[in-house]
């Protein structure tokens, strides 16, 4: 039986885009787009992950807000469970510690990158939202 690993994803807006990043060609998935995040720790809540992630990854301070969705997906070395927020920046810009590239791109132009399986629910979400 697969392990099941939740996760958070922050959907970082600021001055109207959202902030994208390409996976390190390190680790799973090389290359391809996510909203940066990580798993949640013993003990700690969804949103109290997502602000210390967002701290270790990208060394920024955010504010967690709604949450957008939560995805189960099906990867060949677990279940994933990836909830994900909508996050204000309100401290930093964001460095490349983990990740190759970041962009920050408007909610119209978000469906042109390659993301990660489990991230596609909330790009069309978002997508949905600013089109509705």
């Amino acid at each position: 039986m697969k392990k099941r690993i939740d996760v958070v994803g922050a959907a970082i807006l600021r001055d109207g885009k959202v902030l994208c990043a390409q996976r390190g060609s390190q680790g799973s998935l090389p290359g391809m787009w996510e909203f940066p995040g990580g798993k949640i720790e013993p003990g700690e809540t969804a949103r109290e992950a997502l602000v210390r992630e967002i701290d270790e990854e990208l060394q920024c301070t955010i504010v967690v807000g709604n949450e957008i969705n939560t995805a189960l997906h099906e990867y060949d070395f677990a279940f994933i469970s990836l909830t994900t927020f909508f996050c204000e920046l309100v401290e930093g810009d964001p460095s490349l510690t983990e990740h190759d590239a970041v962009v920050w791109l408007s909610p119209h132009e978000i469906k042109s990158l390659n993301w990660a399986p489990a991230d596609l629910p909330a790009v069309d979400a978002i997508y949905e939202k600013f089109h509705s």
